[in-house]
């Protein structure tokens, strides 16, 4: 079977990592250019164009695939690239750019997408991130034959995975790639076969997972305290989610939430130990054991503590 994919950050080279381990031909890679990063803001290559560029597979980094959008040249060198290496299938996970009609229809078995959730609950762009803020219970992979909607086609394998309770999205997100890499493989065997059964998503149960943007980061504390410890797990690695002490804004990368009965008002602290900030909200406490100052690195509560004065009684803005 011959392969072309598209995909741009680790979750997707994962994936592509694994149909090359078991054999599949890489016609094609598709991914975004290369951005600006680190303290030189130096060009680097996404994480799967630095694999495809090991393996030596043709690489394509258009910045549209609309024929009549903004990028016409883009988009036309890529349709060329595409009609030359003849894939039997596009593999998609995380590409970052909207498909389309002309490439869903290229190739003979269409676009297959490696989705992080089980649709169609969190269609759209953070479904791990948003699945560990609401506190879900489970997620997983769903492998779709895409269509011209958002996250909309047909499933064609699935597997769920326990979201555990201390989980940040960063830890979901590798059992998650590597769930993706898993089930792709056995997708492409089995449309090799003919064995693929295509089933269409439920009315019931959508749910949208919009992109997470850095103002969401600041936490409110007026919320209850599993809602707040979830929202901090959720938002490891990206964005941090805030709180602001004593004239400083610091990052949270972890907590756990507790029942308790508290007057006080919600951010206030309540305790400051090498086990953890404890924190009001509505309906319990937030442990923050996890945290980091502007300009320096991610510690534990008792490692920040020894470096910054939290007292009980102050509050979190």
């Amino acid at each position: 079977m011959r392969v072309a994919f598209a995909g741009t950050p680790e979750f997707a080279r994962v994936a592509l990592d694994a149909l090359h381990a078991d054999g599949f031909d890489i016609e094609l890679v598709l991914t975004q250019p290369d951005r600006p990063a680190g303290r030189g803001l130096k060009l680097q290559p996404s994480p799967v164009k630095a694999l495809a560029l090991t393996h030596g597979w043709p690489v394509a980094q258009p910045r549209s695939l609309r024929l009549d959008g903004k990028y016409p040249d883009d988009a036309a060198a890529a349709r060329q690239a595409l009609i030359d290496a003849r894939p039997d299938v596009l593999v998609v996970a995380a590409y970052g750019l909207i498909l389309p009609q002309w490439v869903l229809d290229l190739p003979r078995l269409g676009c297959l997408n490696i989705h992080g959730s089980l649709l169609p609950r969190w269609r759209g762009a953070a479904p791990i991130h948003r699945a560990i803020e609401a506190g879900d219970e489970q997620t997983g992979i769903t492998i779709m034959q895409m269509d011209a909607g958002l996250d909309t086609g047909d499933m064609l394998l699935s597997e769920a995975v326990p979201i555990g309770p201390d989980d940040s999205t960063a830890r979901l997100h590798d059992r998650l790639a590597a769930l993706g890499g898993r089930l792709i493989v056995q997708a492409l065997h089995r449309a090799e076969a003919g064995t693929l059964a295509p089933i269409p998503q439920p009315t019931e149960g959508v749910s949208y997972a919009h992109k997470v943007e850095k103002n969401e980061a600041a936490v409110d504390w007026h919320g209850s305290a599993a809602q707040i410890a979830a929202r901090i797990r959720a938002f490891d690695p990206f964005p941090g989610a805030t709180g602001t002490i004593g004239g400083e804004t610091v990052k949270l990368w972890a907590a756990h939430a507790s029942p308790a009965n508290d007057s006080r008002a919600p951010g206030t602290v309540i305790a400051a130990s090498p086990d953890g900030i404890a924190v009001a909200a509505v309906d319990g406490i937030v442990t923050v054991t996890e945290l980091q100052r502007a300009g320096g690195k991610r510690l534990s509560a008792a490692d920040f503590l020894r470096g910054f004065s939290v007292e009980p009684g102050q509050a979190f803005g």
